[in-house]
């Protein structure tokens, strides 16, 4: 048995939203993968760690363990 991603082209319409939206998680995917191979990836790496590093560090790393545990961090009216 497989378990292939239905086609959800036009012609092919998935009502699926959220967890269910396969046509987002192919394009997540898609560019996921893209930027792996684009070598890119040590260059995000080195920034992600000067910004933990620097003024911001504190927000960055509330906003990681809000979102570990399911949450926001974001403070909406």
């Amino acid at each position: 048995m497989t378990n292939k991603i239905p086609d959800s082209s036009p012609a092919n319409p998935m009502p699926l939203q959220g967890e269910g939206d396969y046509a987002a998680a192919r394009e997540f995917d898609k560019e996921e993968t893209a930027f792996a191979k684009s070598g890119k990836v040590e260059t995000a790496a080195v920034e992600a760690e000067a910004a933990l590093d620097g003024p911001e560090g504190a927000e960055l790393e509330a906003a990681r363990d809000a979102a570990a545990k399911g949450e926001s961090v974001t403070k909406r009216p």
